[in-house]
């Protein structure tokens, strides 16, 4: 770790401890259409993310850049409301700092949503998926100029096993079916070929998407584990033929979000670190 995001992680970590208490286990990044989430955490205080120098400014519709923690039943969480994606910059460490300052502050698990497109015809729009590996298929870290050892992260297990399992029982619990597949990280900010799906079917993908390797591969650099589920806005490009764009995304991971937010609120309160 650079010298200046050192110091900016361990101003991040102070601020939070100092703001919003002793941490809690769980820290839940939101995604694209799993906004409303953050209105579920109860007694909850905001640090907007400008406040803490190793989090990124945000320039992402459905992103409002904010930590808030609180309660979420009896479970304690810390929320992230907002990410920012590699293809803003081209850069795969936007987001290395925020989850560097999680773990100083004391995070054990990091819980990430994410909108994606389904490449399983089985799989619908609003449909949800437990992330059980995922392909990098950008082939980029944000581990990139890391000294050391430590940089070589052991990514064998990278979505906990343990914790998958005490998800798909909290939602099963509530009625929920959660499907289980791999999610394929593309740089964008443009959509897939047809003939791109076709590949990452290919190769075994059941999802696919712009955002959550990098954090993975960042949270397990760190010491955190990592749980993951994708909420399906789209089939994607070739599979049908509606055409895709950012708006069509939003629009239908709001017309899901009740669904969706209602499970994780289950997954976070059954969740037992």
């Amino acid at each position: 770790m650079s010298p200046t995001l050192a110091h900016d992680v361990a101003i991040s970590a102070a601020t939070l401890q100092r703001l919003l208490g002793p941490a809690p286990a769980i820290a839940v990044l939101l995604g694209s259409g799993w906004g409303p989430f953050a209105e579920q955490v109860q007694g909850g205080s905001d640090v907007p993310y400008a406040e803490l120098p190793a989090f990124p400014g945000l320039a992402v519709g459905g992103h409002q850049g904010l930590v808030r923690a609180g309660s979420v039943g009896a479970k304690r969480v810390a929320v992230l409301a907002g990410r920012k994606h590699a293809y803003e910059t081209g850069n795969a460490d936007g987001m290395l700092g925020a989850i560097r300052s999680l773990s100083a502050w004391g995070v054990k698990l990091l819980l990430q949503t994410n909108a994606a497109g389904s490449m399983d015809a089985h799989m619908r729009p609003g449909e949800l998926m437990l992330i059980t590996d995922h392909l990098n298929v950008v082939q980029r870290s944000p581990l990139i100029g890391e000294p050391g050892d430590k940089r070589f992260q052991d990514m064998s297990a990278a979505y906990d096993p343990a914790l998958r399992a005490q998800a798909k029982a909290a939602a099963a619990a509530m009625g929920t079916a959660l499907y289980e597949g791999i999610y394929a990280w593309v740089l964008g900010p443009q959509f897939e070929t047809p003939a791109e799906i076709r590949m990452l079917r290919a190769f075994g993908a059941q999802a696919v998407g712009m955002s959550t390797v990098p954090e993975t591969i960042a949270a397990r650099h760190a010491g955190l584990k990592v749980l993951a589920l994708s909420m399906m806005t789209n089939m994607a490009a070739g599979m049908e033929s509606e055409v895709l764009s950012h708006a069509h995304t939003l629009a239908t991971a709001h017309s899901a979000s009740d669904r969706a937010v209602a499970t994780l609120a289950a997954v976070v309160q059954a969740l037992e670190i």
